[in-house]
C-alpha cells in the first residue's frame, strides 16, 4: 500500500478513521466520488474548512447513525486514502487495518476542482494545525507531527 508511511500514524488511525471504513464498505462500491462522501457525511456543510466539527455523521444501509468526530480527521484520511487512489488505482479495505476481514477494493473519485480544495484545505492545516478543535484531543507535538504527515500528502496529491 503506497500510503502505508502515514497511514496509522496520525492519520488513518483514530476512532473517525474506523467509521470512515465502516462508511466506504457499507456503500458497497468501487468507486466512489468525493463529492458524494462529503454530501453523505456532512462535510459538503463546511465548505472545505474543516476547523470545526459540527453533526457530521452518515446513515449505514440499515439506517443506524454513525458520528465522525472531527472534521479534519476525516479529511486528512480521505486525503490519503484519494492519495492511494490516485498511486495505486485504490486500495482494499481489508489492507487498512490489522485484522480487517472485510474484502473490498475502493476507488476514490475527484473532480480537478476538490484536488485544488483538497490542496488548499491540507496547506491551510498544515500551516495552523493548533487551531483546529481536534487539538482540544491531542497534544501540540503530535499534531504538529500530523501536519508534517499533511504536508508530505499534499505535496504528493499535487504532484
Amino acid at each position: 500500500m503506497y500510503i502505508k508511511k502515514y497511514w496509522y500514524n496520525y492519520i488513518g488511525g483514530t476512532d473517525d478513521s474506523l467509521t470512515l471504513v465502516d462508511y466506504l464498505y457499507d456503500k458497497g462500491k468501487t468507486e466512489i466520488p468525493l463529492s458524494e462522501i462529503f454530501n453523505d457525511t456532512g462535510l459538503s456543510k463546511l465548505n472545505w474548512n474543516f476547523h470545526i466539527s459540527p453533526n457530521l455523521e452518515y446513515i449505514d444501509s440499515e439506517g443506524q447513525c454513525h458520528e465522525f468526530y472531527y472534521a479534519i480527521d476525516l479529511a486528512t484520511d480521505l486525503a490519503a486514502l484519494i492519495l492511494e487512489s490516485k498511486k495505486s488505482g485504490g486500495f482494499n479495505i481489508k489492507n487498512l487495518f490489522d485484522g480487517e476481514k472485510r474484502d473490498r477494493f475502493v476507488k476514490i473519485i475527484t473532480t480537478p476542482e476538490e484536488d485544488q480544495a483538497m490542496n488548499r484545505a491540507l496547506a491551510e492545516f498544515c500551516a495552523s494545525p493548533l487551531e483546529y478543535d481536534l487539538h482540544e484531543m491531542v497534544d501540540d507535538e503530535d499534531m504538529l507531527e500530523m501536519a508534517k504527515d499533511c504536508e508530505n500528502i499534499r505535496k504528493e496529491l499535487c504532484e
